[in-house]
């Protein structure tokens, strides 16, 4: 009998102990962006409008295992490069500045060449930072990325639809890539984010 009691003594505390860091340790993890796989799969997909609501058209996300597929197809640019930038608010009105600064949870130095990269550290840019696209004569513009620097998944730090969402929107002028935010002109075409 007491070598069952002590059993029952070992064995209980030990499975709670165990279920207790089944269900706590992904919640520590989650916001870190740590220790946690993205959900394969996954899908977002943006509308794009201009500042007077006219259709100017999409852009799609889709999660790999690796990062997240971003496909653009824009029309009515005027003609020559584009900053693309994922922003940090899930909002375009009233005006597009309600989608707020670039997409940046890590709070990392801007560019694709900045000071990190001079000093011999690891690091990136900010993570709604994405390359120029750029527009034909009849001002259509396609372009497909591939980023590591966000996620789809919800409950993770880099997470695009998180609480407040994002937004994506096309700029006036080329981001330079610099350690400073470039001047990229006005707010052209601007979409929120959202899971499909």
């Amino acid at each position: 009998m007491s070598d069952r009691l002590n059993l029952v003594t070992f064995v209980v505390p030990a499975a709670i102990i165990i279920l207790m860091a089944v269900a706590i340790v992904p919640l520590l993890f989650s916001r870190s962006g740590e220790a946690t796989q993205p959900v394969v799969g996954l899908t977002a997909e943006a509308t794009l409008e201009s500042p007077s609501g006219d259709f100017m058209g999409t852009v799609k996300f889709r999660q790999a295992s690796t990062g997240v597929l971003i496909m653009a197809e824009v029309g009515d640019l005027p003609p020559g490069g584009h900053a693309l930038i994922i922003h940090e608010f899930g909002a375009c009105t009233p005006d597009f500045g309600a989608a707020g600064d670039h997409f940046n949870p890590a709070e990392t130095e801007h560019g694709f060449v900045h000071p990190a990269w001079k000093r011999g550290e690891p690091g990136g840019g900010h993570s709604g930072d994405l390359p120029n696209i750029y527009a034909a004569s009849d001002g259509s513009a396609r372009a497909d990325f591939f980023t590591q620097g966000i996620t789809l998944d919800r409950d993770l730090l880099h997470s695009i639809l998180d609480a407040d969402g994002s937004a994506i929107i096309v700029h006036e002028f080329p981001d330079a890539y610099g350690e400073q935010e470039s001047d990229t002109g006005r707010r052209l075409a601007c979409g929120v984010i959202g899971q499909s």
